[in-house]
């Protein structure tokens, strides 16, 4: 069983920078490729970010590509997502997601994920 606890949720106007942090429990962080996903009100969770078992390897949404960074760190158990130039449309609730399949490559879809945080809020004003 692996436990995912997200803060660094918030507001924040346009253009501004927030940085989320996702803490893992369990022994075996290294071994999990995570994710971050979002879901804004009344659409689908979307896949964001994600980053291999070493943190060598990321993927990212073309929505956040060049402006949303994800990265880890195995001996704190913790990965990241740092967000700058925020716009409104990135106003959702942000999920971590731990991969527990072994796999090489960061995956992109929500069905390659086997265990989910409770999820922050993000708001962006415009």
């Amino acid at each position: 069983q692996v436990q995912l606890v997200e803060s660094g949720g918030g507001l924040v106007q346009a253009g501004g920078s927030l940085r989320l942090s996702c803490v893992a429990s369990g022994r075996t962080f290294s071994s999990y490729g995570m994710g971050w996903f979002r879901q804004a009100p009344a659409k689908e969770r979307e896949f964001v970010a994600a980053i291999s078992r070493n943190g060598l390897r990321t993927t990212y949404a073309d929505s956040v590509k060049g402006r949303f960074t994800i990265s880890r760190d195995n001996a704190k158990n913790t990965v990241y997502l740092q967000m700058n130039s925020l716009k409104p449309e990135d106003t959702a609730v942000y999920f971590c997601a731990a991969d527990t399949s072994l796999g090489y490559a960061p995956a992109r879809t929500r069905g390659s994920y086997d265990y989910w945080g409770q999820g922050t809020q993000v708001t962006v004003s415009s």
